[in-house]
């Protein structure tokens, strides 16, 4: 096996027709077709149709029998939803989509959005934090999106109560973007119903699930690495040790963004994975302008006019894809080395001699299909 030895993969060509695009959703709807497969598979087969066609065998292939594809009825019924929703998609490559998030490795093949698409042409910054947010909290996240608007940036958050409440509130009026776990016509959670309204009207929601589909746990940590990768930066403004936003912050720096943090009271549990943030290198944040700073040449807007003069800031280079047969073994061979005994990741790592940025998807890609648990203290295990 070739590590780290593999060419980039060009881009699919995004769908032109009708039928394209339900072939699209068909693929990324169907069983055991995440984000990662489903570019795979595109690479390997040159089209959703022939993909789709080729996903039995594949699947037979896994040791998975009686396997069928999405059916192109649900795929219809999720677009009806979607006009009736007023929700538009993007489709990776195509117009609108966002250019930093093709890099990903594992960027979403379909977008269903709801608002302005031109604040997604803008650079963003994500601020992410604490739900049972303090009042000083509060206050900072409020600080800080304000000023980050007044630069010209986009503000990103995952429209949770708490910091990402504040945060979406504060940029209203220079822009806000919510990335929602669950369907982008469901609201979660209920009490932020009327700031979800808002944000349709005079910002954006935007959303890879399906729609209608009510959030599941596991859907959040896909939501999180969405919002790191809009961004150019990941600021933290209060977070517990284990937490959502800390996922958050994981996700960007494995994708290549800035993470900063907000420190805190070293008593405070809410501020202890802020300070362990920026005890292991990230940016330690106190106004807008330590975020501005760590970005380099901002965005300005001009007093004259109100005009936003954007700066492009340079995004991290696109990653490789490996083959779905590379990735198989690279699972199979973290199965194999773990069991119900946690192992430490470090452990693993040097145990399979293979490149930590090579091991950490796939770590996460097992972790979000239940396969592995990851306990505190950098401790894997099979579950």
């Amino acid at each position: 096996m070739a590590d780290g030895q593999l060419s980039n993969t060009p881009h699919p060509t995004p769908p032109r027709t009708e039928e394209d695009r339900l072939d699209w959703l068909r693929l990324i709807r169907s069983r055991r077709v995440g984000a990662v497969t489903f570019h795979r598979l595109m690479a390997e087969h040159g089209s959703a149709r022939a993909a789709l066609a080729a996903l039995p065998s594949v699947a037979r292939a896994a040791g998975v029998t009686d396997y069928s594809a999405c059916p192109v009825e649900v795929a219809r019924d999720e677009v009806a939803k979607a006009r009736v929703a007023g929700a538009q998609a993007l489709f990776y490559g195509g117009p609108g989509y966002p250019a930093l998030l093709m890099e990903l490795p594992d960027a979403p093949p379909v977008l269903w959005v709801q608002g302005n698409l031109s604040l997604l042409e803008r650079p963003m910054v994500a601020l992410v934090g604490a739900r049972n947010a303090s009042s000083l909290g509060v206050r900072m996240a409020r600080r800080l999106a304000e000023g980050l608007g007044q630069a010209g940036f986009t503000v990103v958050s995952g429209l949770a109560r708490g910091i990402d409440s504040e945060a979406h509130m504060a940029a209203m009026a220079t822009g806000t973007v919510a990335v929602q776990a669950g369907g982008v016509d469901v609201v979660y959670p209920e009490e932020n119903a009327g700031l979800a309204e808002e944000i349709r009207r005079s910002g954006l929601r935007l959303s890879e699930q399906p729609m209608g589909l009510a959030p599941q746990t596991r859907h959040f940590p896909l939501r999180n690495r969405i919002i790191a990768g809009l961004a150019h930066a990941v600021v933290v403004v209060e977070a517990a040790a284990r937490s959502g936003s800390l996922i958050t912050a994981r996700a960007a720096l494995d994708q290549g963004r800035e993470v900063l943090a907000v420190p805190g009271h070293p008593f405070d549990a809410r501020a202890s994975g802020c300070n362990l943030l920026i005890r292991d290198g990230a940016t330690l944040v106190r106004s807008p302008a330590d975020v501005l700073e760590a970005l380099g040449q901002p965005a300005a807007v001009a007093a004259d006019t109100g005009e936003v003069r954007e700066t492009v800031l340079p995004g991290p280079p696109p990653a490789a894809t490996p083959s779905l047969g590379d990735v198989t073994q690279i699972h199979n061979l973290i199965l194999d080395r773990l069991g119900p005994s946690p192992l430490a990741e470090d452990q693993l790592i040097r145990d399979l001699a293979l490149p930590a940025a090579r091991l950490a998807p796939e770590l996460l890609a097992l972790e979000l299909e239940g396969r592995i648990r990851r306990q505190p203290g950098g401790l894997l295990s099979r579950t």
